[in-house]
């Protein structure tokens, strides 16, 4: 076996370096399957964010379908609600799509297919909605039954389904590369322990019993002087008695002490006087506190009567709608009258010819009010989603006004607490200060009982020599020791 010269502080190094070297390669395996883990989860988070855009853009397209065909079936305005909601999401999902896959050259391909094919699908829907107003039931039914929007949603259907297989293949393909990700990580945790373990151990037992063997004779040469020193120390023992009552040091220290004591005193009084100042600036910050919570009420009372009003405007506007129904229908009972007054004057000759042109004339009239009738309904709708949103709004003022009164109420209680608190420290700093004026006075007296001590301390002087003798041998064999560790030991 070669023969290695190594010192005790070049051990404990080396086998701190190996310790260190076996915690830095397992953490940077455990770091590295981690963020590749991460990366992974991600992506695979990714790919769930993709499927429900997807969803999201084919339940809007379906949705635009049957708002189209209740409308077709019953020509009532009512249900168009979700086909007029579907064209305002639909281009929103289909954009959000777009940009979810914008790394996927495969899936933005199927897009600019899906594109041309949306619009087209989009223009399908409205035409039989324009058909049922103008031409009635069977024109739509007409349309629709050519069969023209069924095969164009069925592409769209088959371009989405291959989109989501496209996304759970990839997740398929995430989930194995994950699985992989972590048996790679604890491998390398699980083996990377195993041998810092068994190095450490190794290294361990090795330094103890190094150091067992260098210091043991050390301390065996330390011990009998101990031994030593104790036989000097015990005859010493009646002048330390005397020497523990009274010391020539303890004389100084007892002057620094008065004038601490004094100093003590001093700043004891102005503490005692700014706690008095800090309790009536927070009996002040009190009331401060007090003002600010009756703001926070009135706010919150002006919020409720504000929803109050806007509940009451929303009324208002449904009897205005159901205003502009009934005007609508004798919109469309005047038109119908001014027809069949028309056909009447026609039928008159020569003599109904003026009153044919009066016909004409409320017929357009008719025509005029039943547009102004639909204007005004889409003005009422517009000023009624205005207070809904307004009043969404303001009831959520009114709970973070609530709330805001509750953390007030909550700051009152804690500020009176304050100031009752500064007030039993502006007590307790006036008690500090009498205590420390007594302990000044009774420093000043233990101070002139502290001069007989100097006698008794220099009466030790005699029996110290023996004990300085024993303490340099013992500081001569510390250096011996010093001098070991230091020393090269052959391993």
């Amino acid at each position: 076996m070669n023969e290695i010269h190594w010192t005790l502080g070049k051990k404990l190094v080396g086998s701190f370096a190996v310790a260190a070297i076996t915690v830095f390669i397992v953490a940077t395996f455990g770091y590295r399957s981690t963020a590749n883990l991460i990366e992974n989860n991600r992506l695979v988070d990714h790919s769930h964010e993709v499927r429900q855009a997807l969803a999201r853009l084919s339940d809007d397209l379906i949705n635009a379908e049957t708002g189209q065909r209740g409308y077709v079936i019953t020509g009532q305005d009512s249900f168009l609600e979700p086909y007029n909601t579907a064209l305002l999401d639909v281009e929103k999902s289909f954009v959000l799509v777009r940009n979810l896959t914008a790394d996927n050259q495969a899936q933005q391909r199927r897009l600019d297919q899906v594109r041309p094919l949306m619009d087209a699908k989009l223009a399908e829907l409205a035409l039989p909605i324009d058909l049922r107003r103008a031409q009635g039931l069977e024109a739509a039914q007409k349309f629709i039954s050519m069969g023209q929007g069924k095969r164009t949603m069925d592409q769209l259907r088959r371009i989405l389904a291959d989109m989501d297989q496209e996304e759970l293949d990839l997740l398929a393909r995430r989930n194995a590369d994950a699985e992989a990700s972590a048996g790679a990580a604890k491998t390398a945790i699980i083996l990377g322990s195993i041998l810092g373990i068994v190095f450490i151990a190794v290294l361990g037992s090795f330094i103890s019993v190094s150091l067992t063997r260098q210091i043991g004779k050390a301390v065996g040469h330390i011990q009998s002087s101990s031994m030593e020193l104790q036989a000097a120390a015990n005859q010493q023992t009646t002048g330390v008695r005397e020497q523990s009552t009274s010391m020539a040091e303890i004389s100084t220290t007892t002057s620094e002490l008065l004038a601490a004591s004094r100093q003590i005193a001093e700043t004891a009084r102005r503490v005692a006087q700014l706690s008095g100042e800090t309790s009536q600036a927070a009996g002040l910050g009190d009331q401060t506190v007090q003002k600010a919570n009756e703001s926070v009420a009135a706010i919150r009372r002006q919020t409720d009567l504000i929803v109050a009003h806007m509940l009451d405007l929303a009324k208002k506007s449904q009897q205005i709608g159901g205003i502009l129904e009934i005007v609508n229908e004798l919109s469309e009972q005047t038109n119908i009258l001014s027809i069949n007054a028309s056909i009447e004057a026609a039928g008159a000759g020569e003599t109904g010819r003026r009153f044919a042109v009066v016909a004409e004339e409320i017929r357009k009239l008719a025509e005029r009010v039943g547009a102004s009738t639909k204007e005004i309904r889409n003005l009422v709708e517009e000023v009624r989603a205005a207070v809904n949103t307004t009043i969404m709004a303001t009831e959520g003022g009114a709970k973070a006004a609530e709330v805001g009164t509750k953390q007030f109420e909550a700051l009152t209680t804690s500020f009176h607490s304050i100031v009752l608190s500064v007030a039993r420290s502006a007590e307790g700093a006036r008690e500090i200060e009498l205590s420390t004026k007594q302990q000044t006075l009774a420093v000043e007296q233990m101070n002139t009982a502290m001069s007989g001590v100097a006698q008794a301390t220099r009466e030790t002087e005699a029996s110290s020599a023996q004990t300085l003798q024993t303490s340099k041998e013992l500081s001569q064999l510390s250096h011996m020791l010093a001098r070991l560790v230091r020393t090269e030991v052959r391993v």
